[in-house]
């Protein structure tokens, strides 16, 4: 019967993991040893281990499956990846070791802006996502915690609710104009050796060094070509956002000791001041340090000095009152019947309950989000209008 129940076992097992290897134990870890056929390093060199060790790898597997995704060049879905990482989990595992794991190139896939142009999103293999996630998971939990707490994006217990109800909390205060910067192709054009600097500030496992930098230098699938990348974290990677909040953190720090009223989720950046004349002399200043010190650009037609009433922020707009309330940013609106119209459109060649399973997904997340205004007759104009 114990064979028969294997295959369900395949997200909580991981096989011929010898005793000791995968767990820190103090005293034996400080001398190097030769187990298995490879050195173990020094107890300060082990973050390899540590993101091989059986608990960690069940947790990404997890995420994984449960993010779904698209499948990547090789066309394995996160379905067969469980049965995929038993079957060769002893190479895998000898090859994160050794240093030797070799990421494949991630797929090119471009979707549409509301406001014109593409967002470009990398899409790495199912496998390559499994060990993004588990490096992820190790990381986060060490670096977390050094993060500026202005910063809510892509962190555990944060959200963007989070953010948006801090900067209503900003304006309640008198700080009645916001700085809003726009980061022009951010995940695009992060500089790699600039960001591998900053991870090699943190971490001494080589292997885990060069397994990031392959990460970031693995190319990318496009129209049959695989095109090199020198620049950027694409989007679509577990990894992506922390080695972006990691980068953007110089940009905290230097908010911070300014005493600057600020708020980050991920590249979007608000700082809160209590005059124009204070922002336009803030948006100048920042910008030299942007382009000087992070070798950023500055989306100028994108940012601007204004009311906060003005500026959509995470999707949400603010009242022009004493005490602001929160409600939906136009361009949310016009975005969720345009989304609802494609939705629709697409009953040709479907079924109409597929239409309609997509349709509810589709609305019941939306609803989850925007539930945070405060001025409910939007979104009951909002359903009236998908009624009709």
């Amino acid at each position: 019967m114990g064979r028969k129940r294997q295959p369900k076992q395949l997200e909580l097992s991981f096989p011929n993991l010898p005793r000791g290897e995968a767990h820190g134990r103090s005293g034996r870890d400080e001398r190097t040893m030769v187990t298995s056929g490879y050195e173990r390093p020094t107890i300060a060199e082990r973050l390899m281990e540590e993101i091989c060790e059986p608990a960690n790898l069940k947790r990404a597997l997890k995420r994984v499956k449960g993010n779904k995704g698209s499948p990547g060049v090789d066309g394995m879905t996160v379905d067969e990846l469980p049965s995929y990482v038993w079957k060769h989990w002893d190479s895998l595992r000898e090859d994160l070791l050794q240093g030797r794991y070799g990421p494949r190139p991630v797929k090119r896939r471009e979707i549409p802006k509301p406001g014109g142009g593409v967002r470009k999103l990398g899409i790495p293999t199912a496998l390559d996502r499994f060990v993004q996630q588990a490096v992820m998971q190790v990381l986060q939990r060490q670096w977390d915690s050094t993060f500026s707490e202005h910063s809510y994006g892509f962190r555990p217990n944060r959200s963007a609710h989070d953010a948006v109800a801090q900067a209503q909390a900003y304006i309640a205060e008198g700080y009645g104009y916001v700085v809003d910067i726009d980061l022009e192709k951010f995940f695009d054009q992060v500089n790699h050796d600039m960001l591998m600097g900053r991870v090699a500030q943190r971490i001494k496992d080589k292997r885990v060094l060069k397994l990031i930098r392959d990460f970031l230098n693995s190319g990318v699938l496009q129209d049959g070509l695989v095109s090199p990348v020198t620049e950027g974290t694409p989007q679509g990677g577990p990894l992506s956002s922390l080695l972006s909040n990691l980068f953007l953190d110089d940009l905290d720090r230097e908010l911070e000791r300014r005493g600057h009223r600020f708020v980050r989720y991920a590249d979007d950046q608000n700082i809160y001041v209590r005059s124009e004349r204070a922002g336009l002399r803030v948006m100048e200043s920042l910008k030299r340090f942007i382009t000087t010190k992070l070798k950023l650009k500055v989306n100028e037609h994108k940012s601007a000095v204004g009311k906060p009433s003005d500026r959509k922020f995470l999707g949400f707009r603010f009242t022009a009152e004493e005490v602001p309330r929160r409600r939906l940013a136009p361009q949310s609106a016009a975005r969720f019947r345009a989304k609802v119209r494609e939705l629709t459109r697409r009953a040709i060649g479907h079924s109409l309950v597929e239409v309609i399973s997509d349709l509810r997904n589709y609305l019941t997340g939306w609803r989850g989000y925007y539930d945070f205004v405060e001025m409910p007759w939007e979104l009951k104009k909002l359903e009236s209008w998908v009624r009709r």
